[in-house]
């Protein structure tokens, strides 16, 4: 008599094969989140701060002149704005493809 299971053996050592139970089948997940909806928050919420920080360099903090922004609160806003606003245009347009794509896949269903 073994004392150990083999690989792949189901039986317990000394039990027969029909008094094992069955293993309750797994639970089938549902779809897992793809990311549209984070995109799009954190792609608009970038966007939106980008342009917030374009708007106080033009009103506030002295605008933009030929060599650059008029004060380093200028500086740090332009800095700011060129970052945000191309990164999250590119998240933004990146979730509404998505979005549009899943909603495409969708109705085919």
């Amino acid at each position: 008599m073994q004392c150990w299971p083999q690989l792949g053996d189901n039986t317990l050592p000394g039990k027969p094969a029909a008094a094992m139970p069955e293993r309750p089948q797994p639970i089938q997940p549902s779809p897992p989140e793809d990311g549209t909806t984070q995109l799009l928050r954190w792609g608009s919420l970038i966007l939106a701060l980008g342009a917030v920080a374009i708007g106080l360099l033009m009103t506030l903090l002295g605008g933009v002149g030929v060599e650059g922004a008029k004060s380093n609160t200028g500086w740090l806003a332009l800095i700011l704005g060129a970052m945000c606003l191309p990164f999250g245009l590119m998240l933004t347009v990146l979730g509404i493809a998505k979005w549009l794509r899943n909603r495409g896949l969708r109705r085919r269903r």
